[in-house]
């Protein structure tokens, strides 16, 4: 495997790692109602569980509520049982045809905790961007005891991996400093 060859799987993966880590993002509170809190969530309607978005159309017309409007009128008792059941600590409200879910307000304590929430999944996202990181490095150490890269071209490719997980680590680091900051803002 060339050494341009290694350095495109390694960016794909991370580019892969950080995208995982943005759409973990999502779904962490902030003072504000975000379709993205219920987007997790599994219905189980029809004998199986199914993502809520399949279900229903879910949107947020005001900083405080999420709206939940079923494409099937009929799954909308599954639907509120499922989000009775979910850890979110939200109480949805019928009327029939539409699920409202008010957002209350952060205290301070769960702020705290959603920003180690945060670190804990930065972290993650750097451990994996590390893990891309060794198995390129070890691609191209297969390719000098292969003969098919010389020691320079392995030093070259090592230090062009080695860049790229510090591009990738600083973006998860940015979007992680970005969401802590929403989440502790009033």
């Amino acid at each position: 495997m060339p050494a341009d060859d290694i350095l495109l799987d390694a960016e794909e993966r991370m580019e892969k790692a950080v995208e995982v880590f943005r759409h973990a993002l999502t779904g962490i509170r902030t003072g504000r109602a975000n379709p993205g809190l219920v987007d997790s969530l599994k219905v189980e309607v029809y004998g199986s569980p199914t993502p809520i978005k399949a279900l229903a159309n879910v949107g947020s017309p005001e900083p405080n509520q999420i709206v939940v409007r079923p494409f099937d009128p009929s799954t909308l008792k599954d639907i509120e049982k499922a989000l009775h059941a979910s850890d979110l600590g939200f109480n949805p409200q019928s009327d029939g045809r539409v699920i409202r879910i008010t957002v209350p307000p952060l205290s301070t304590d769960v702020r705290r905790k959603m920003t180690s929430r945060i670190k804990e999944l930065a972290e993650e996202s750097r451990v994996a961007i590390r893990n891309v990181r060794r198995d390129a490095n070890k691609a191209a150490d297969g390719e000098k005891t292969g003969g098919s890269m010389t020691e320079d071209d392995v030093s070259s490719t090592k230090d062009d991996v080695q860049e790229l997980t510090k591009k990738f680590e600083a973006q998860v680091g940015d979007l992680a400093k970005a969401k802590e900051v929403e989440v502790m803002e009033d």
